[in-house]
């Protein structure tokens, strides 16, 4: 959603691009470019759906752009991926002049309150990057913190093992309770609810009286499902248990 909201404010035209099974379609992406084109956006893992686009289909996407139009490929849950033909797009950045992956410190690091993350990009778009950005856009503080936490590489093997544990072991529950779970590469899951939008609704104010907090679609065009994190063994299992409450 964010980024319409920043192509509207620095005065672009936002255009929207259909997916295809809640996956990004690359044919869909290039039928849609024209001279006025100036960047692609791509979340690669996606959010809220937790899809991707392979390592073959990123490359495909890139092929087709002119080489004016900027390829931006948001890997913030890249971490999270365990997908073997996935691809956070560093190497198209390091092969080409017209890529830039951004990144963040707000997901597996933990560090979100600090607003602190990094782009891999050319120097061109570098350059530009420093001219308009504001002049103390990063504090001292998040600056400790993001250095801190790239050293500690122990900590992001332990979140993306449990995670990866944890997000399968809470899809099989969900599975068994008749909802269906989307296969996902970041640190939730989408929850597509059969019943529709007002089950989906009425599951989502249940949960909330039981002190689980979990977020609405439709803003994203998916009335019928919530987008679930996943958290700590005993926090799913609550949320699990809590689920089958509600159904019941």
């Amino acid at each position: 959603l964010v980024y319409a909201i920043a192509s509207r404010a620095a005065g672009a035209t936002p255009i929207s691009v259909p997916e295809a099974n809640l996956t990004a379609d690359v044919d869909a992406f290039l039928v849609r470019v024209t001279p006025r084109t100036r960047i692609v956006f791509l979340a690669n893992p996606n959010n809220p759906t937790g899809s991707y686009l392979t390592r073959k289909e990123l490359e495909r996407l890139h092929s087709g752009l002119p080489p004016e139009v900027l390829l931006v490929i948001d890997a913030a849950y890249a971490e999270y991926a365990d997908a073997a033909d996935y691809c956070d797009g560093a190497a198209l950045v390091a092969a080409h002049d017209n890529v830039v992956m951004t990144r963040t410190f707000s997901k597996i690091h933990g560090l979100a309150a600090l607003r602190l993350g990094w782009a891999y990009c050319p120097p061109g778009v570098a350059d530009v990057f420093h001219r308009i950005r504001g002049p103390f856009n990063v504090n001292l503080p998040a600056q400790a913190a993001g250095v801190a936490a790239v050293n500690d590489r122990d900590h992001v093997a332990r979140s993306r093992e449990h995670n990866i544990k944890v997000r399968q072991r809470f899809a099989e529950q969900v599975a068994a309770l008749g909802l269906t779970p989307v296969p996902s590469q970041g640190n939730f899951i989408l929850v597509r609810v059969p019943a529709g939008p007002e089950a989906a609704s009425n599951i989502l104010g249940k949960l909330k009286q039981r002190g689980v907090l979990v977020r609405a679609m439709g803003g994203y065009g998916l009335p019928d499902s919530l987008r679930i994190s996943i958290g700590t063994e005993e926090e799913m299992q609550i949320t699990a248990e809590a689920l089958a409450e509600v159904l019941a």
